[in-house]
């Protein structure tokens, strides 16, 4: 609430109805379309609303069947796993990985792949490829695994696994990094193909071709990208659960937290709403002022994969029609030395959406004291890490305050499963309602198709 460059309590006491009328429709009309309840109009198409109750579902189903449903499924075969392979190797792009990765690094320790077996509780270290057409980082992945050796692995620190995510098997990252990443598979099982199987984990669609393949080679025990979710809203699916639960995420917890936000949106009056309040102002701002970049200002390194994926989720989402503010990601207090020159003194088109961590996982670690105080840090000795960011936050959003540079702030009391599960949901739920405000479908990406038609041509491909 910035005079000359911010918005103002009239026009978010204006526009908070109409977002009420929107989140009502959703929750409603539009469910009851993906249901098949109602005839779904050709440009709602594509519906993929289906992650709203997503949450729910998988959740009640797994308490009505613990071991049968697909939480149950999941649950066994990433305990199986843990106790025989070291690595997991996952294979998917966009919406495909990208969660999977903000999972590991919000809910997992700060450098996981490095810690010990034990200290990861015989968890598996995790990769991410398939995501690129990078000659070198594939390779060097295939050599840490062992794959230059071709020979069998003898032993679970030897023995990796491999979940190759694609809903329909023909994105061309994947599905050549899956040829790649099978045949260094196949030699690490020594050509057994029950082996095979029992490291190979699909998470797709049914009747694609990666469908198709996984079938041909036997593996009976996959995982589904649900029908009414897009890519870049899967997270909460078999698309970021089967990654977590082979991490040991509590993935219960993780689904309980987007089922709490979701109850919110759908229960909370409009000026108390969070997920309506976010859109309101980050709106109004690009209505009223053409502040058409958003900053998501994470305070903690483990949330930069987060900002990732919401960068994502917004510029697919939003992008369309000529219309759509541009997503940046920074991480601080890192990133002040290398952008906030130019957001400080800048092009006044950016909003600083600030997502600050109120307590964090370890104990709180001192400056520390030395006889020889040649650095001049004697006098701050015993502040803590947590209580000098705490005053980089706060001096930052005063010099942004005094320059009229507008921000807001979004408190996660804990970067843990049931916190972070409520923070996936709320930002894809506003995402949803904010494209029905700019009056665009919020699911599908027809952009992206232009460039893969002109790859596969350039390659020779029908």
């Amino acid at each position: 609430m910035l005079p000359n460059h911010g918005i103002d309590q009239d026009q978010m006491k204006q526009l908070l109805p109409q977002l009420g009328g929107i989140r009502d429709a959703m929750m409603t009309t539009e469910l009851d379309m993906l249901a098949g309840k109602l005839p779904t109009p050709a440009s709602m198409e594509p519906l993929d609303a289906g992650f709203i109750t997503m949450p729910d579902r998988l959740l009640s189903e797994y308490e009505a069947n613990r071991q049968g449903s697909e939480l149950g499924r999941l649950f066994k075969r990433a305990t199986h796993l843990h106790k025989i392979v070291d690595r997991v190797v996952v294979l998917g792009i966009g919406g495909s990985y990208m969660g999977a990765k903000a999972i590991l690094e919000s809910c997992c320790q700060p450098y996981w792949n490095e810690l010990s077996r034990g200290d990861r509780g015989s968890k598996p270290r995790m990769y991410f490829e398939g995501n690129n057409f990078d000659n070198d980082a594939t390779q060097a992945l295939l050599h840490l695994l062992g794959a230059h050796k071709q020979q069998p692995a003898t032993s679970e620190l030897e023995r990796w696994a491999l979940v190759v995510i694609s809903k329909s098997g023909g994105t061309l990252e994947t599905a050549a990094a899956f040829r790649q990443f099978l045949v260094a598979l196949e030699s690490s099982t020594g050509g057994d193909r029950e082996k095979l199987i029992e490291l190979l984990v699909p998470v797709t669609g049914m009747g694609g071709k990666l469908h198709k393949m996984a079938t041909e080679l036997g593996v009976t025990d996959l995982y589904p990208v649900p029908d009414g979710v897009g890519g870049r809203c899967s997270i909460l699916s078999a698309v970021g659960l089967v990654p977590a639960a082979m991490l040991g995420v509590n993935v219960v917890e993780l689904l309980q937290g987007a089922s709490a936000m979701t109850k919110h949106f759908c229960e909370s009056k409009p000026e108390d709403n969070i997920v309506l309040q976010f859109v309101a102002a980050n709106h109004l701002l690009e209505k009223h002022r053409d502040i058409n970049i958003r900053v998501m200002s994470v305070w903690s390194k483990a949330l930069e994969s987060f900002g990732m994926w919401y960068d994502q989720l917004s510029a697919e989402s939003l992008g369309k029609n000529l219309l759509g503010f541009t997503p940046l990601t920074t991480v601080n207090t890192r990133d002040l030395h290398s952008r906030h020159q130019q957001h400080q003194q800048g092009r006044r088109d950016k909003v600083f959406n600030n997502i600050i961590v109120d307590e964090y996982r370890f104990d709180s670690l001192a400056i520390g004291s030395r006889s020889s105080d040649a650095d001049s840090l004697n006098e701050i000795a015993e502040k803590t890490l947590p209580e000098v960011m705490q005053a980089a936050i706060e001096g930052t959003n005063q010099a942004l305050r005094d320059d009229g540079r507008p921000y807001t702030n979004l408190h996660i009391p804990q970067v843990d499963e049931l916190h972070m599960g409520q923070l996936f949901q709320m930002m894809m739920l506003a995402t949803a309602v904010e494209g029905r405000l700019m009056g665009i479908n919020p699911y599908g990406q027809p952009g992206v198709e232009a460039y893969k038609k002109n790859m596969n041509r350039l390659l020779g491909r029908k």
